[in-house]
């Protein structure tokens, strides 16, 4: 079954996490047949491509109860979902310009009862209130992503890794991320073996 390659990453997960992921697949594939927020190609790959992916940020940083989260452009409600899934005391916010694509997502998280989501059709820039970290998947360049975002994190740092942003992205970043010195980039081809990570990273960069 597909939700294995969940627990070969994250052993030992509580019954109630587990069965949740589970869940993922018939809620997305039943979902995408009305509003196509997975590619169809994709949907059938859904637990390394959006799922896992997701939460390869979880393994560059997992998140302290209390912790607040935005996800910007989470289209069908990735990294969001899954991370909120993992993580049931942190604060979830998702937010998409796609009106549709918050539907889905605000479906799927009442199905789940995931208590600490909440999903809103808003563009970013428009999002109030200052957070932990802001994750997304690619939505756009860094440069512009920085412009949306930068003056929604909280001051005061509470992990590991300094309050900021975590993007998920594939491929040479370099030049994108010539602007911010501070930028780390985290390749997942460190903690997951399958070839779908091998150009994938999480890039972490300090606000």
């Amino acid at each position: 079954m597909p939700f294995d390659i969940i627990q070969k990453y994250f052993p030992g997960l509580p019954e109630e996490q587990k069965e949740r992921f589970k869940r993922l697949e018939p809620l997305y594939t039943e979902w995408n047949t009305r509003i196509n927020v997975i590619s169809r190609k994709d949907i059938a790959e859904l637990y390394v491509r959006h799922v896992l992916h997701s939460l390869g940020i979880a393994k560059v940083q997992s998140f302290n109860p209390g912790t607040k989260i935005l996800d910007v452009g989470t289209g069908g409600g990735f990294p969001g979902i899954p991370l909120a899934i993992l993580f049931p005391e942190t604060d979830f916010y998702l937010v998409d310009s796609i009106g549709k694509k918050i539907k889905v997502v605000q479906a799927v998280a009442e199905a789940l009862e995931l208590k600490n989501v909440k999903a809103e059709h808003l563009r970013a820039e428009k999002v109030k209130g200052r957070f932990d970290f802001i994750v997304s998947r690619a939505v756009t360049n860094m440069p512009d992503f920085v412009k949306w975002v930068r003056n929604k994190t909280s001051p005061e740092d509470k992990h590991q890794l300094r309050n900021g942003i975590l993007y998920l992205k594939g491929g040479n970043l370099t030049e994108e991320l010539q602007p911010f010195p501070k930028a780390k980039e985290y390749p997942l081809s460190a903690y997951f073996e399958e070839d779908f990570f091998e150009t994938k990273k999480v890039v972490h960069l300090p606000l």
